[in-house]
């Protein structure tokens, strides 16, 4: 990525604004130049929609994490020491699903779960009358306005009341049902073989469950990326989100998976993906997750390693025998998540562009956060990226 910053032309990008923390989605959504706010159906529907769950009109879901909670309502970990395993989030999603938690306000409630403690809830009307997805999050640590989700800082993080954010009352009985689900799920939980066995070996336990940015199927469904931009298009995704936001807008999914504990040869085939894409498809989204994790622990240097690897076995392989006179990268971020706060924060991301039509800065400079706040490109909005990606010249010429 040096070698690339030196070929070709650096900036920032500002993915929401001052003071906006976004979640995955929302940059996602804004970098692929769509508004969030406006045009995504909440983060709920988009996992929903990567999880291949057939949600119906009326219907809404959530987005569920698993998490460690004390007697009093205090959050310990919001992702249950990150070690919960898929098997173990899958046991315990059948053990809620079967109980029909929410079957005397003739609602089927569903958990379906993802990757490690991430999930789904999806909430069906049993009776013929639809739910609204105009409620508010439980999970403490994000905020949501319309479609987009942003993270908050909690000194005392605790599960919060769902609330209607209207008076349709369809989101009054959403809300209503959501917060007796949650009642009812604790102690099912608390209860659970999977639980028992988690705390015997000295592991924290999933005893709740956090839900954020509920939704329901957008009508009518937004632009896709095809007629926004007259192009098809593909998506390398490893994660449901990413899915659902291909699905949404019509990107062919190519899906790879999470990364595996051999993180070279994860990203090695990550490349080879993207390779394989470029060969079929005139523009490719690739979506690497690797150094967001180690950024919520706290471990900066562990972050670092993957961005090494990132450096070493994506690039690497992908940028062999590439002419860049035959197409435009730009490499960039859909959120800052600086290992100091341990979330994501509203900080501008670095922004390269390299290939065709890029004018080199002609410096010896690195791919990083200050170097990239000298860069010809300046600071951009999230929706100029693939303006500038797809534009005649990179930067454009001076009017």
């Amino acid at each position: 990525m040096d070698r690339l910053s030196a070929e070709g032309a650096l900036g920032r990008v500002m993915i929401i604004g001052p003071g906006v923390a976004p979640e995955s989605d929302a940059g996602v959504l804004s970098l692929l130049g769509y508004d969030p706010v406006r045009d995504s159906p909440g983060r709920g529907v988009l996992e929903a929609l990567g999880a291949e769950l057939p949600l119906a009109v009326g219907d809404v879901a959530f987005r569920l994490n698993f998490a460690t909670v004390d007697g009093d309502g205090t959050i310990r970990d919001s992702r249950v020491g990150r070690n919960l395993t898929t098997g173990e989030a899958t046991a315990l999603a059948k053990s809620i699903t079967a109980a029909d938690l929410l079957a005397p306000e003739r609602i089927r409630a569903e958990v379906r779960s993802t990757v490690g403690h991430r999930g789904v809830l999806w909430l069906h009307p049993t009776d013929g009358s639809p739910l609204s997805g105009e409620v508010s999050n439980s999970d403490p640590f994000y905020d949501r306005t319309g479609g987009l989700g942003q993270a908050r800082h909690v000194e005392e993080p605790r599960l919060r009341e769902v609330l209607p954010l209207n008076s349709d009352p369809r989101a009054e009985r959403t809300a209503r049902a959501t917060n007796l689900f949650l009642q009812r799920v604790a102690p099912l939980l608390a209860g659970h073989s999977v639980n028992a066995r988690r705390a015997l070996a000295g592991k924290k336990v999933g005893n709740a469950v956090l839900l954020r940015n509920a939704g329901v199927l957008p009508d009518p469904p937004p632009a896709s990326f095809s007629s926004r931009y007259g192009r098809a298009g593909s998506a390398i995704t490893e994660m449901p989100v990413e899915r659902g936001i291909a699905r949404l807008f019509g990107l062919k999914d190519r899906f790879v998976g999470p990364m595996g504990p051999e993180v070279d040869a994860s990203l090695a085939d990550r490349a080879r993906a993207t390779t394989e894409a470029l060969a079929e498809d005139p523009f490719v989204y690739v979506h690497l997750k690797g150094p967001d994790e180690p950024g919520h622990d706290g471990d900066a240097v562990r972050k670092a390693g993957v961005i090494e690897a990132l450096d070493r076995s994506f690039f690497g392989p992908f940028l062999t025998g590439i002419d860049p006179g035959s197409l435009r990268i730009a490499v960039t971020a859909d959120h800052a998540t600086p290992a100091s706060l341990k979330g994501h924060s509203d900080d501008p991301v670095p922004l390269l562009f390299w290939g065709s039509g890029v004018r080199a800065s002609g410096r010896a400079v690195k791919f990083c956060e200050r170097s990239c706040a000298t860069g010809p490109l300046g600071l951009r909005s999230a929706r100029e990226v693939l303006a500038l990606l797809f534009g005649p010249a990179v930067p454009p010429p001076s009017p």
